[in-house]
């Protein structure tokens, strides 16, 4: 059949792939990101366009089913990107239908080092974001900045799992629970990420996953949303897709109340077009049996780089948390102060040898343009999160990086500390 031979190409073609054609696309040796999926994604995928069901539909549902297992939360809602995941996931917990739902101009405290599609959504809901520090060590939001940050206007906490070191997810919980708070775990650089043998994205009451193509897992373009609350589930579910019945558990019970309209066509809520694609569920749920072994090689790699390059401790800020919690979507430095080099100049210097860089994230996000379009709070003089605009960046540390790129980066470092 015409179908078994595209297939045997495809695994052909993947099989005689090297490394360097998988990256041409860019100078670098040691690129920020190399897509991980292989040849079982691309015929899962091309199983559905040329069975022309290419909606969301049953591949969909199976990857969902499964990353919520691996997660450990009783429901998953796939979306079309990680940035819909978390503007879904505030507008299921400010829509007027939900209990005790987030008011328009309540606050919504999240740290000022993230990533632009953190902040947006909380504007999307007609909220405030309270910007709080972050600790330098780790990258993630300083709790203490949260306890003195909330005030009689805060409604939800939204933590940020940054460059996949999780949150001190046991004190953010006691703070939520102290103060009756949402709690939504951005969670979209984590995914296998643990705290106290936990996952995260499984603390709050929902967690968002993004699986772009530059991500541990990949669906091209998608996002999940998890949570354990099935009221909560349920409004995600029609909010996704046009506030429409089609998806609910009840949506029979709900029909019979409105039987002079087609229930095809009934919409009892308002809501977006954030469904993915069957073949976006085919790459996730070929991809995600592949997580815990990507998680490895990136663990592998810090731990090799934080060892080599230790000796560097008088001027950077390596990776900390504990290597069994962290998933590294990259590897993260900052320089300390008063070094007597700039970011400018190590990162120029890495890139000359074929190590790509970037800065963290969006960095400290009230010193962005956009900011000056948005009402925002800020708790405190967020002096890290300007230290981390100023001195900070990482580097590619994906399943493609072999022990000869280990290398390369470190004799990298070593022969810029020897110019100094």
């Amino acid at each position: 059949m015409i179908e078994e031979k595209i297939q045997d190409e495809i695994r052909n073609f993947f099989s005689t792939k090297s490394q360097h054609e998988q990256s041409k696309t860019t100078k670098f040796q040691i690129p920020l990101a190399v897509p991980s999926y292989n040849h079982e994604e691309v015929i899962d995928a091309l199983d559905s366009m040329l069975s022309t069901r290419v909606t969301m539909g049953e591949k969909v549902k199976s990857f969902e089913e499964q990353f919520s297992k691996y997660i450990g939360c009783k429901n998953g809602i796939m979306v079309n990107s990680g940035s819909s995941a978390n503007l879904l996931a505030l507008s299921i917990l400010s829509n007027p239908a939900t209990e005790n739902s987030i008011k328009r101009d309540s606050q919504i405290i999240t740290p000022a080092v993230t990533w632009a599609t953190t902040v947006s959504p909380i504007i999307n809901v007609g909220c405030t974001p309270m910007f709080v520090d972050v600790d330098l060590d780790t990258l993630c939001v300083n709790t203490e900045e949260i306890k003195e940050a909330i005030n009689s206007k805060t409604a939800c906490l939204l933590p940020v799992h940054l460059m996949g070191n999780p949150c001190n997810m046991q004190e953010i919980s006691k703070i939520s629970k102290e103060h009756d708070l949402y709690l939504v775990e951005d969670a979209c650089e984590a995914p296998g990420a643990t705290f106290d043998d936990k996952k995260v994205g499984s603390f709050g009451d929902l967690g968002t996953f993004s699986f772009f193509m530059s991500h541990h897992i990949s669906t091209i373009e998608g996002g999940m949303i998890v949570t354990n609350n099935e009221e909560l589930a349920e409004m995600g579910k029609t909010l996704r897709t046009f506030g429409w019945t089609r998806d609910l558990k009840n949506k029979n019970k709900i029909n019979s109340e409105y039987p002079e309209i087609d229930p095809r066509f009934l919409f009892v809520n308002t809501g977006y077009n954030f469904r993915p694609t069957e073949i976006q569920g085919a790459f996730g749920r070929n991809q995600l049996p592949k997580l815990e072994s990507l998680i490895k090689i990136r663990r592998e790699n810090a731990l090799f780089w934080n060892d080599e390059l230790s000796k560097y401790s008088e001027y950077l800020i390596l990776p900390k948390r504990n290597l069994e919690n962290h998933v590294y979507f990259g590897y993260a430095i900052t320089i300390k102060k008063n070094s007597p080099f700039s970011r400018e100049k190590l990162t120029k210097f890495l890139e000359s040898k074929g190590i790509e860089t970037r800065p963290i994230m969006s960095g400290n996000y009230i010193e962005q343009p956009a900011a000056k379009l948005i009402n925002y709070q800020k708790h405190g003089e967020l002096n890290n999160a300007k230290l981390i605009m100023r001195n900070s960046f990482f580097i590619g540390n994906h399943h493609k990086v072999t022990q000869k790129e280990r290398e390369l980066v470190v004799n990298s470092f070593n022969d810029f500390f020897k110019q100094l």
